[in-house]
């Protein structure tokens, strides 16, 4: 048995390397988590200690592939709470992540998989990630940043990096959020701010911060 502490590092460790497509510093994993070093380190090592990670002393950790396993797996139940929370309960999605932290530790595989067909299988959370399956693998969906989009190009908003409730209420507010049609009207060469034309009708500027967190694809 794992306690939620050891869960919710395999977690961030998972996130963490994805992001950075390579072993994650203890100093990235004190940042997420809001925890010193030290204490970063000793959970590091009771996680190597149960052959969750690799752990090498200054040079990063990486899971083995228990630790993968079981990092998808409190993804799969984190993601599903979310969709269940915003489909059926009428939450809104800037609310939901910390309710869904919690209940992701709900350790009932039959109650996962009840839940799963009760929402009639879906394959994205409610930020448009990517849900993990039954067997434990992460669908691929090749989203780019509108920060790496070209001007003229058309493109759809199909998720976001950040999930922090300002960020998704200030989504909100402008009007970019899943679904929306932007086109890429003009990139400000001093700041990197985009200027686009949402739903061919209103135009915004967007901030390098903002379009570096949201994901896209080109429109078929």
């Amino acid at each position: 048995m794992h306690s939620f502490t050891e869960e919710n590092y395999l977690k961030t460790i998972y996130y963490l390397a994805t992001r950075q497509q390579g072993e994650v510093t203890t100093n990235a994993l004190a940042e997420m988590t809001a925890t010193k070093a030290a204490s970063v380190t000793d959970m590091l090592r009771k996680l190597a200690d149960k052959q969750l990670i690799h752990y090498r002393k200054y040079q990063g950790v990486r899971l083995t592939s228990e630790g993968e396993r079981l990092a998808l797996k409190i993804i799969r139940r984190h993601r599903l709470w979310e969709v269940f929370l915003v489909d059926k309960l009428g939450f809104g999605w800037d609310e939901v992540h910390d309710m869904a932290e919690e209940l992701e530790h709900i350790r009932s595989d039959e109650l996962v998989e009840r839940l799963d067909k009760f929402l009639e299988h879906p394959q994205f959370d409610p930020h448009g990630d990517p849900i993990p399956t039954t067997a434990g693998a992460m669908p691929q969906t090749g989203y780019r940043k509108l920060s790496e989009v070209a001007a003229g190009e058309s493109v759809c908003v199909m998720g976001v990096l950040e999930h922090s409730p300002e960020f998704l209420q200030h989504l909100n507010r402008t009007g970019l959020t899943l679904g929306c049609s932007i086109t890429l009207r003009e990139i400000n060469a001093f700041d990197k701010s985009l200027l686009v034309q949402i739903q061919s009708e209103s135009t915004l500027f967007v901030s390098h911060d903002v379009a570096r967190n949201l994901l896209v694809e080109g429109e078929q």
